[in-house]
């Protein structure tokens, strides 16, 4: 027997060797899930491919077979640097030994530092800064967010703030939910506004992480503070909140007594800062950062498991179809705004009751629905801004109009009992609501609210009447949109919910629509066709006609000549438009634009001269070269 061959059965005894598998591992008749078991198999955890030619590797004393098979193989170096299977030169690729479906994932382990920037806002902690009335909780709130959007008003008698907003702070470079909540008062009836507010801030403060108590360093520790202090620890006891002094950009010698009164709150010591002139902003980061912080690398940790390691195959593209809604509702007082926005998010999120004008601030709400994201805003009462009007009611229709402007889609709300009392749909106010939105270019939805009072067989006939009488009431007083939706609900009750949402992310979709200019076209041809005109003279000349852009949808009408779309024209389009393409709810706009048409002389002077708008080049010599003008 040649020594060869002693050699390759010496290596093969009881297991497999590297000879053996490099020949077979590309054939044809090798199968990878072959069964190779090896008694002798030794385990050796390496990190990556590792590649090896002959004996060049002596540090090792044995290494495994990277293969993935429902076995182990594994060969010791000495007997494969003694097998002639292996010539000189020739490189293996190795790695670990596992079983075939024993693929972990990668644990992922958040520490210090987090980039608060790049967190998902659902995920971040949310911080609610509460106090007694008139310390400065909107003004800290409009500072953290950097915008002026919750009411700021010196009122010791009154409170300005009565629902919760919401809103993405920015302090340096974290982020956080920031809460701005209505003043507290323990010692109030339930019945009461201010003991509806307080109960609400209850509810709201028992889902928060942190909290932020303000008191006035002017006015010193005030015994309302101790109560708002008593009332923390038996709402929220798993909450420690932050004391800040307010105000104190104007105190001296007197910071240092009103420091060492906060500490009898028990909350630690306070930081002193004045929200109006962004003094002590820097303190407060301090404070906040590591608190923060601990809490993000523990949720961060505790979200990320095995099986939630993000992989690119878990990665989408957002839909362009579904981009963010905003939506305004709006209305004159006491005809069911509110509740009809908790309705729409199924839980008491703003203040509601019998008292007319109980919402002041314009409260912005998130919510999902059907896959996209709606930006929900509930506004103050519209009413005509007069002379007497002062305070924080002139405050509430200025932000109420700016509401307006800034939204997509406006939800007019209508008074069912009103109605039947006035025997009209809409009064002076609605109407001129609605004629804004128009001119804004929103789309508008119509919600006839309180249907609930019309029950019964005495309002049957009433009930009736309304539903038919309504629709084309609105059409008559806002003849700029037809095929306006009008909804029939009931708040108090929930009723009309999905319809109201279903036409209003209907009005969105034809308000964002787009059409091809070659359909437009076909589509003139055929309306011009089928008008009746006077003469033949007195038919405008289209030459094209394009959408522009959408939101809302505007067109362009290019005509020959000089002559001019008249308005009965404009309104006989944009009638057809909305009839034939589903455009109701929804203002169109039409411009036009004059083609002039070239004379027989521009044509005999040359393409270039027609090139250039008609104008000739003349030629002008000087001294030293010619000059082109």
């Amino acid at each position: 027997m040649s020594q060869s061959l002693i050699r390759a059965i010496s290596s093969r005894k009881n297991q497999l060797g590297f000879g053996f598998f490099s020949r077979f591992s590309h054939s044809r008749h090798f199968h990878s899930q072959w069964p190779i078991t090896a008694p002798k198999c030794s385990a050796h955890s390496s990190s990556g491919p590792r590649r090896f030619s002959g004996n060049l590797i002596p540090e090792l004393d044995h290494t495994c077979l990277a293969r993935q098979t429902n076995g182990f193989c594994s060969v010791s170096l000495n007997e494969a640097s003694d097998s002639n299977l292996v010539s000189e030169g020739e490189t293996i690729e190795t790695e670990d030994v596992g079983p075939l479906n024993d693929k972990k994932k990668p644990m992922v382990v958040y520490k210090k530092p987090i980039d608060f920037t790049k967190i998902d806002a659902k995920l971040l902690p949310t911080v609610m800064i509460i106090g007694r009335p008139n310390v400065g909780k909107s003004a800290l709130y409009n500072r953290l967010i950097r915008r002026r959007e919750a009411l700021v008003y010196n009122t010791p008698d009154d409170h300005v703030t009565r629902d919760i907003r919401e809103g993405i702070a920015k302090l340096g470079d974290l982020r956080f939910n920031v809460l701005d909540s209505a003043g507290i008062e323990t010692e109030v009836s339930s019945g009461t506004i201010l003991g509806r507010t307080t109960s609400m801030t209850a509810n709201v403060l028992a889902r928060t992480q942190f909290a932020v108590l303000i008191i006035d360093v002017r006015a010193g520790l005030h015994p309302l503070d101790l109560e708002v202090g008593k009332w923390l620890r038996k709402h929220a006891p798993q909450i420690k909140p932050i004391v800040v002094m307010n105000k104190s950009e104007s105190i001296g010698e007197s910071l240092a007594e009103v420091a060492s009164e906060a500490l009898a709150l028990g909350f630690g010591e306070p930081t002193a800062i004045s929200a109006e002139t962004g003094l002590g902003m820097n303190a407060l980061y301090e404070v906040l950062h590591p608190l923060l912080e601990d809490y993000m690398v523990q949720t961060l940790n505790d979200r990320c498991s095995q099986d939630d390691v993000p992989s690119e195959e878990n990665f989408s593209e957002e839909d362009e179809s579904k981009l963010p809604l905003q939506l305004a509702i709006v209305g004159r007082p006491n005809v069911g705004k509110s509740t009809l926005l908790n309705a729409l998010l199924e839980e008491e999120r703003v203040l509601v009751g019998p008292e007319a004008g109980l919402t002041r601030d314009a409260v912005r709400v998130q919510f999902e629905f059907q896959g996209r994201t709606v930006y929900m805003v509930d506004t103050a009462g519209w009413l005509e801004r007069t002379e007497r009007d002062k305070g924080p009611a002139s405050l509430s229709i200025m932000q109420s109009r700016k509401s307006l402007m800034r939204a997509h889609i406006v939800a007019l709300v209508l008074d069912a009992e009103e109605i039947i009392k006035s025997q009209r749909s809409m009064t002076h106010s609605e109407v001129v609501i609605a004629r804004r939105a128009v001119e804004e270019g929103r789309g508008l939805v119509v919600i006839v609210n309180k249907m609930d009072c019309l029950r019964g067989k005495q309002n049957s006939e009433m009930y009736k009447k309304i539903k038919e009488a309504v629709p084309i009431e609105v059409q008559t007083v806002i003849p700029q949109i037809t095929g306006i939706p009008v909804v029939f609900t009931s708040a108090l009750e929930g009723r009309g919910r999905l319809q109201v949402m279903n036409e209003v992310i209907g009005t969105y979709t034809r308000w964002c629509s787009r059409l091809s200019t070659g359909r437009l076209n076909r589509w003139l041809i055929k309306v011009m066709s089928r008008h009746s005109w006077k003469d033949f003279a007195s038919q405008p000349k289209i030459k094209f006609f394009t959408q522009v852009k959408a939101r809302p949808p505007t067109f362009v009408a290019f005509l020959t000549g000089r002559t001019q779309l008249l308005e009965s024209d404009i309104r006989f389009l944009t009638k057809s438009l909305k009839d034939d393409f589903d455009l109701g709810g929804t203002p169109i706009r039409i411009i036009q634009r004059s083609v002039l048409r070239t004379s027989p002389s521009d044509k005999s002077s040359g393409g270039s001269a027609s090139r250039t708008g008609g104008r000739a080049r003349q030629r002008t010599f000087s001294d030293k070269r010619t000059v082109s003008v």
